[in-house]
């Protein structure tokens, strides 16, 4: 099963008080990397795929904060294909890269995209970027991205996917912080702001 997600800000300790941009009611940075951690390793299992849509972490350039992004993501289950965000450095794609791993079933644990990538489901092709992007009127080309938090695209062929993104309230019932999207959930969210937009 392939999963979504962006803007997991893990460490981004002013971001928790920040209720403007993000929606992240925490009293510190480590129950919210906790919270995504659980989230996530709740409905990710180890043969999945989580596409991370960019702006995984803020910390310092320094090697020993990009090891502690490293711990921290080798305790999520599945692969996890990244998609360069702003706030994500080159820098940290090198170490990580440097020090990945491979799963049991022969997989590397990451995988690296500097500016996006296309996967085809359910007869529709989604461009996968860290920032959103306009891919015209056709229904079968979608775009789903992070990076505008508690904001939406006025546009029926974007999605946001992103752990702040309130088009989560295109689904039914509560989900938990953080956790990411699958490909059935993509599929209901778009049928769903398809309807919302006929009816403006």
């Amino acid at each position: 099963m392939n999963y979504f997600t962006a803007d997991t800000h893990f460490f981004h300790q002013s971001l928790i008080h920040d209720r403007i941009f993000s929606n992240r009611d925490f009293l510190c940075v480590e129950e919210m990397n906790e919270q995504i951690e659980d989230a996530w390793n709740n409905v990710v299992c180890d043969k999945d795929a989580v596409y991370h849509l960019g702006d995984i972490a803020l910390v310092e350039g320094k090697t020993r904060e990009y090891g502690k992004v490293d711990r921290l993501l080798k305790k999520l289950n599945g692969q996890i294909i990244f998609v360069k965000g702003n706030h994500d450095s080159r820098a940290m794609f090198k170490y990580l890269e440097k020090h990945n791993e491979t799963l049991e079933d022969g997989r590397k644990k990451y995988l690296f995209n500097d500016v996006g990538l296309i996967l085809k489901f359910d007869r529709k092709q989604f461009f996968l970027t860290h920032y959103p992007l306009i891919v015209g009127n056709k229904g079968n080309r979608i775009n789903l991205h992070g990076h505008i938090h508690r904001s939406a695209v006025n546009l029926s062929t974007c999605l946001n996917v992103g752990i702040d993104s309130p088009e989560s309230d295109y689904l039914i019932g509560e989900r938990p912080f953080g956790q990411p999207f699958s490909e059935t959930e993509i599929l209901k969210m778009l049928e769903a702001k398809r309807e919302d937009f006929g009816k403006r």
